[in-house]
């Protein structure tokens, strides 16, 4: 885990998000648990939901991902090979649409092992017939941790990082606060810590937890959606 201080700097480049994220089954956690608070927040509106996760996207596979409704958005699959994790922001400077044909940010997939080689070829991940991504990053297990291709950059150049800013490592308290902040951007209200703080530490959701972050939510319906994407829920509602 990376020092709490360490947990503003700034997400520009890949180079800046891969030390500061978790490894696999930590990740997996906290995009379930991303998912689920929006599910509770977006309760009513689940088309203003930024996070989905599919525990069931493959044989033994899982799929993360972020649709931020403003043409940016990320995926991140685990599976038994290992996790392949891409993200688009189609204003930064390494979109492929900088040219026509489209085409990669130079050293984008270089260097992915073959094992998760087939990735950029899954048609989820394809947009007419394109891998539209402008920051790629993998993870194969030990000691090597997160990977990426030898892309560069000049100063004050991005690839979307900064997509990924809710993922970074760091005490619950520090995600909590990062999660309320930006949320509390788009309800325009306050958003209650300490229950962002239980459903990011992975405690089973009670029923005081969602009234906590949204009284018109009902518990069971909540608790039903977020039971089928695999996060605890408490036997009572308490």
């Amino acid at each position: 885990m990376i020092a709490d201080d360490d947990t503003s700097a700034a997400l520009e480049t890949v180079h800046d998000l891969i030390p500061r994220l978790p490894g696999p089954e930590a990740l997996l956690a906290h995009c379930r648990a991303l998912a689920v608070l929006d599910t509770v927040l977006e309760r009513d509106h689940p088309q203003y939901r930024d996070h989905a996760f599919d525990p069931h996207w493959g044989d033994g596979m899982a799929l993360a991902s972020l649709d931020n409704a403003g043409g940016d958005l990320y995926a991140i699959a685990f599976g038994p090979a290992g996790v392949f994790l891409y993200g688009f922001d189609h204003e930064c400077v390494a979109t492929p649409w900088r040219e026509e044909p489209r085409a990669h940010w130079p050293g984008l997939l270089d260097g992915l092992p073959a094992a998760l080689a087939a990735y950029p070829a899954e048609e989820a991940f394809l947009f007419d017939g394109f891998f539209d991504a402008t920051l790629c990053a993998w993870h194969t297990g030990g000691a090597n941790g997160w990977q990426c291709g030898p892309v560069e950059f000049e100063d004050g150049e991005t690839d979307g990082a900064w997509l990924f800013e809710l993922l970074r490592d760091g005490s619950v308290e520090a995600r909590a606060e990062a999660y309320a902040a930006d949320a509390e951007d788009h309800l325009e209200r306050r958003v209650d810590r300490a229950a962002v703080a239980s459903v990011l530490a992975g405690e089973p959701l009670t029923a005081s937890v969602v009234a906590a972050l949204n009284p018109s939510a009902g518990f069971a319906a909540v608790a039903a959606e977020a039971a089928a994407l695999g996060f605890p829920v408490a036997q009572c509602s308490s």
